[in-house]
Order: C-alpha cells, then structure tokens, then sequence
C-alpha cells in the first residue's frame, strides 16, 4: 500500500483534490500510529506492548506485515488533536482522547457529565466499548469526523483530588485553583473552587509554580506522573471510574483494507482492553501505597460529605443532555442508557442524574 501523506499541507491536499488511496491488500504496509501523551502513561504503553503485537500475531501466515510508526507524546499529535491526526491521514491509528475533543466528540464524554456512579473502571470500558459500536450516536460521532472506531476502550480508575493544602471540608476549596480535564472542570461547580482545564502533560509544573493549588486526577497516573510531590494531600471524594478515549482508525483507509486485517485490528484492540484493565486493576491501590510511601497523606472522605459535594453541583448531566438535545445528538437518550444500565449492573449512584 502507499504510505498515507505525512505533512498537513499533503494531506489537505489530499481531501480537496479528492485523491484516494490504494487498497490494502496482502504485502507490506505502513501505519503510523499517533498519542498526545507518552508512553509513561499506561494506555499508550499497551498501545506499544499489547495492541501492535497483537496486531502483527494476527496477521502471520496471511501475506500481511506492517512497519509501525509509533509517534507518541506530542511527537505528531498534542493531547487532544489525535482526532484530526487521525482523521486528515497523518496517522493511520490513534489514541483518540475523546475527553479532550468535546466538540467533536460529545456523546463520547457521558462518564464525564456523570461523576459519583461508580468506581469501577473494568465494567465502564466495557461497556463503552460496547456502545461505540451498539449506540448509533455514539457510533455517528466517530463516522462525522471520519474515523473507526476499533475498541481499546481508555478506563480511568476512581479520580482523586491532590491538592497543596489538607482538605477536611468542602469549604477548604474557596478560591482555590483546581486544574481538572476537559468536562471534570464541572465537578467543581459549587465547591467555591476555580475549576482551571488542564491535563497530565502540564500538571507537574502547574502545581509546583503555584498556577494550580490542587487537580482533579486518578492514581494510576499520578504517581508516574510524581505528581505526589508537589500536591501531597490525596483525597478520595469517590467522583468515580470513566472512560476517555480510545482506538479509532481513519475510515478511508481501514474500509480499504482486506477484511482480514481490519479484523486483525478490531481483535488487536480488545486484547489492548483486557490487558490494560488487568494492569490498571492491580495498579491503582500498589500506587497509592508507594505514593504514601513517599510522603503522601491520603485521606476519604464519608458518605456525608460525598453527598454534599454530589448535590451542591447543578445537574451538569442534565443540562449537557438538554444541549446535545438541542443540536440533534439524542443527549437524553444517552445519558438514560448509560445511567439504567449502570444501574442494573448494581452501581448505586450518589445521585441519579438522569432522574431529576
């Protein structure tokens, strides 16, 4: 196959002049594979170690090799621009971080609008992966923006607050700074915070130059992140597990390839799933222990205050669904989905945002 354009310009060239590229069928082939973050972060690790050796044991014996082209950490694509990577044929395959692209990708960003469901991150993957392909909203989201969607689902463990200061009320959080990403900046709404958006690529430094007093962020990353040494006071308010992202294909040429290989990928990607759950799932506590270790102060808050801070929030839920509404994506209808199977799943909810 020929190699998909590299450069901006070529590949804005190539959506105007209407050029396609040549099937993929048995033989060599190219792909690039893009992430906004570093391989220090566990998703993008199993990108390297799970997904693309996956992909390559699928597809012994077939006539079928691939050269990848690993460009993580900003190399080709910065946190939240993965989409258009991806979708302009800079990149064949991305982590698309669906957290960081809410224009694009909204319905995507359920969890996010829902905090205080539940904690447990396997089931949520599981289920979002489930309803990128079953969900036709979901499902449109990834064909408007000429993408794939291949599973790889991005579980996000239970999210902590670290902050500079101890927190032992919500009062404590008046006039604070808080970074958060992308839609958790709502959590914060009624806290007194500042809700600042922000991501795990520049926390570090935000919180040690005093731009941050505290973020919104979840173990499994914090600790390679070392972000215990400038926000040593761990909270856990119990916001929940979510799902941010995952691997999506551009959709030119995946329907171009010979099925063998997108069901080599398809496959690939729920491999990459299962093993980055098990790993995220063993991690999340370990972490916890050695950020403690090194001088952390880990505190939980009771149910008490949970409720309070649940509560004190406006309906964010309620009022993204009545957006998405309004803009024809059946926000309601997503937002009732996820929340009743959650439920039946035996998730109790701190509040039921798609009931009031």
């Amino acid at each position: 196959m020929t190699r998909f354009l590299k450069t901006a310009a070529l590949a804005a060239a190539l959506a105007l002049g209407g050029l396609v590229s040549a099937p993929a069928f048995a033989g060599e082939m190219n792909v690039t594979i893009v992430a906004g973050h570093p391989p220090v972060f566990r998703w993008v690790k199993h990108a390297n170690q799970t997904f693309i050796p996956a992909v390559n044991k699928a597809l012994e014996g077939t006539g079928t090799t691939i050269n990848w082209s690993e460009q993580y950490g900003g190399s080709l694509a910065k946190v939240g621009d993965e989409l258009e990577a991806v979708e302009e044929g800079l990149a064949e395959i991305g982590l698309v971080a669906s957290l960081f692209d809410p224009a694009k990708l909204a319905v995507q960003n359920v969890t996010y609008f829902t905090p205080f469901v539940s904690s447990d991150s396997t089931f949520i993957s599981g289920l979002m992966d489930k309803m990128q392909t079953e969900n036709a909203d979901m499902r449109a989201s990834w064909e408007e923006n000429g993408l794939v969607y291949l599973g790889g689902a991005i579980g996000i463990d239970d999210y902590l607050l670290m902050t500079t200061f101890p927190v032992n009320a919500i009062s404590d959080l008046e006039g604070k700074k808080i970074g958060a990403p992308g839609p958790a900046v709502n959590w914060l709404k009624g806290t007194g915070a500042v809700g600042v958006s922000g991501n795990l690529t520049t926390y570090y430094n935000e919180l040690k130059t005093g731009v941050y007093d505290g973020v919104i962020v979840f173990a499994s990353a914090a600790l390679p992140g070392k972000l215990y040494e400038v926000a040593p006071y761990i909270t856990k308010v119990g916001f929940g597990a979510q799902y941010a992202g995952g691997l999506a294909a551009n959709k030119d040429w995946f329907e171009g390839l010979d099925p063998v290989v997108q069901k080599a990928l398809r496959d690939a990607a729920e491999v990459d799933r299962v093993a980055y759950q098990q790993d995220l799932d063993a991690s999340v506590t370990k972490f916890l222990g050695i950020m403690q270790a090194n001088g952390a102060t880990i505190t939980e808050v009771d149910e008490a205050f949970r409720k309070q801070w649940a509560f004190g929030m406006d309906n964010v839920a309620r009022l993204w669904a009545e957006k998405l509404d309004s803009e024809g994506k059946n926000g309601t209808a997503v937002l009732k989905t996820y929340m009743e199977t959650m439920r039946a799943a035996g998730a109790t909810p701190v509040r039921n945002w798609d009931q009031e």
